[in-house]
């Protein structure tokens, strides 16, 4: 198992909006971490169940996961736990 697959949270308007509206967390996660492992160690981190992990790599040469929870879950409460609003 990799260590700190999740790196920290983003935290921008659009990164917030997404938390309201598709109840999805964006994480820079590691380079090398699959949609596997960023959702096994999401889902320990903050037992929470996810509905699906999209990954990108942005113009900034970082990888992103929008991690979106299965309705269930509110990401604004995950949103909370991590000082983000």
């Amino acid at each position: 198992m990799m260590e700190n697959v999740l790196q920290y949270p983003v935290a921008t308007e659009k990164a917030l909006n997404l938390t309201e509206s598709g109840n999805t967390i964006i994480y820079i996660v590691s380079k090398n971490a699959d949609k596997k492992s960023i959702r096994g160690e999401f889902e320990n981190t903050f037992k929470v169940k996810v509905d699906r992990v999209n990954t990108v790599i942005g113009p900034d040469n970082r990888k992103r996961a929008y991690i979106r929870l299965k309705k269930e879950f509110p990401a604004s409460d995950i949103a909370k736990k991590l000082k983000l609003v």
